[in-house]
């Protein structure tokens, strides 16, 4: 299912894959490895927003609208909520 906030999403891990293709550069001309720490990092950062927003949209989108439906019980809800937590 897409939501509205897809393409940010997409937008934000496309901003990750240019972070990583520029780490993965910087390995190829011996650059510093401060250098490269500080790019994987906004490799990672990039990554862990996306998938932040991601699991936020997937709250409060498909849980949150299913209550409000009543297409989906409590226990469902709770449930998913828990498999949620793994990825955070």
């Amino acid at each position: 299912m897409k939501h509205p906030s897809h393409p940010e999403i997409v937008k934000r891990l496309r901003r990750a894959e240019g972070h990583l293709k520029s780490t993965l550069a910087m390995f190829d001309e011996g650059r510093g490895c401060l250098d490269l720490a500080q790019q994987l990092h906004a490799v990672e950062a990039a990554i862990a927003s996306a998938k932040r927003e991601l699991i936020h949209d997937h709250i409060a989108h498909c849980l949150q609208d299913g209550v409000n439906e009543g297409a989906l019980d409590a226990r469902t809800i709770v449930d998913e909520l828990k498999a949620l937590t793994k990825y955070l």
